[in-house]
């Protein structure tokens, strides 16, 4: 059974008079937050509701993207290929998270470090030649304070050494469609060629920030990097961000004097999550100063609009045979929203689809239908649509009684 709903949830729906059900789907999504919290982007590719606005940032690169559909919020030269200093570990992140993720790393597994690790300069945690650490920490110690020497340490755990794990960093990106991209290590130290661009800088974020281990991590502001036999390292994050600004939680810096200064940063609020990414600030307080201009000109300027809530069931019921009930009443699995304009109407249409007679016994959260969820007659989301409520299966008197009472078993 199908259903074509137009509704009004604080923005004008319309339901169209010609409709197809070929309209083809961009898929699930990347992870339980994005889709408690977020709609896909549309079947088409990545949409842009960005304007000729002129934020006045200093950047010589900037974007600016809302994480969970992929639209495009802001854009300023940002396709060139630039160097991106340390924003490069962002993939050596991702790669870590992949593994553990796939079961090949765990968080508590001890790795013997290299005394190649340990010799990187730069940003580091003085880590000690051949001593164990524990894969959690020299995680946090790349995330919060940008240490080269876990991200080489982690590097050869993963893939043998760092130049086969740089190739795997280059095969990922690929996978996440950047085309401007390209890693000549896992840290970012200067090596030539080495280059990003600011909007792919942001897509590599936005995949990391799907997994939901990274914000155990990047939410940290100072903390203590042990060693063994009890030496400590004081680290602090170097994204002043997740300290100073309401709904910043996670990111990468980066600085070299090729590079100049960078910042990829993540931010939500009510549900609506942004990325922001800026590439050769002159300063570091431009580039923090950069970024919360764009994600206070995004979070004025737009809004996640409801279209589907999960606390409100629909008035149609699933059709049960075999049951103690004739019917069940349904709900949406969860909410469904998409990203807009405030103020803004928005073509909206939901098509109910029942799966038709369920047979019993049925238990309360079972898929029994979904709605499938159009933007402009593109298909944006879909959401399944679950039991409310539990159907025994029908004894023997129950069906007795129901042929006497001329029920349809």
């Amino acid at each position: 059974m199908k259903r074509l709903l137009g509704i009004i949830l604080g923005i004008s729906f319309l339901v169209p008079s010609v409709f197809t059900n070929a309209i083809p789907s961009r898929g699930e999504y990347a992870s339980a937050e994005a889709a408690a919290d977020t709609v896909l982007a549309a079947a088409a590719g990545e949409s842009s509701v960005a304007e000729d606005v002129d934020l006045g940032l200093t950047a010589k690169a900037a974007y600016m993207m809302d994480w969970a559909s992929g639209t495009e919020i802001y854009a300023q030269n940002a396709e060139a290929r630039l160097p991106i200093a340390s924003m490069c570990k962002i993939m050596t992140l991702i790669l870590c998270f992949d593994a553990i993720s796939e079961g090949n790393l765990s968080l508590d597994e001890e790795i013997a470090v290299s005394a190649n690790a340990a010799s990187m300069g730069g940003s580091q945690v003085f880590l000690e030649a051949n001593a164990q650490y524990p894969v959690r920490e020299l995680i946090k110690s790349i995330v919060v304070c940008s240490a080269n020497d876990s991200c080489v340490a982690l590097a050869e755990r993963i893939a043998g050494s760092e130049a086969l794990f740089t190739d795997r960093m280059n095969a990922r990106a690929k996978e996440l469609g950047t085309e401007n991209t390209l890693f000549a290590n896992s840290t970012g130290l200067p090596r030539e060629p080495q280059y990003s661009c600011a909007r792919d800088v942001a897509k590599m974020l936005a995949e990391l920030v799907s997994h939901e281990e990274y914000f155990s991590f990047s939410r940290i502001w100072t903390d203590k990097f042990e060693h063994p036999e009890g030496r400590y390292t004081e680290i602090s994050n170097t994204n002043r961000l997740v300290r100073f600004y309401e709904g910043c939680d996670g990111g990468k810096t980066g600085y070299t004097s090729q590079a100049g200064f960078c910042l990829a940063a993540t931010a939500k609020r009510g549900g609506m999550r942004l990325v922001s990414v800026v590439i050769g600030e002159d300063s570091s307080e431009h580039r923090f100063g950069d970024v919360r201009t764009m994600f206070d000109y995004a979070f004025a300027t737009y809004t996640l609009k409801t279209v589907v809530d999960e606390n409100n069931p629909l008035n149609e019921t699933a059709q049960v045979s075999g049951g103690k009930a004739r019917s069940v009443s349904v709900r949406p699995e969860r909410s469904s929203h998409i990203f807009s304009r405030r103020g803004a109407s928005e073509d909206v249409t939901l098509d109910v689809r029942m799966n038709g007679r369920v047979k019993a016994p049925v238990k309360a959260g079972d898929k029994v239908g979904e709605i499938v969820v159009y933007r402009d007659r593109v298909e944006i989301d879909r959401v399944n649509l679950v039991a409310n409520e539990s159907v025994a299966a029908a004894g023997f008197l129950d069906r007795l009684r129901r042929v006497a009472q001329g029920w349809n078993l």
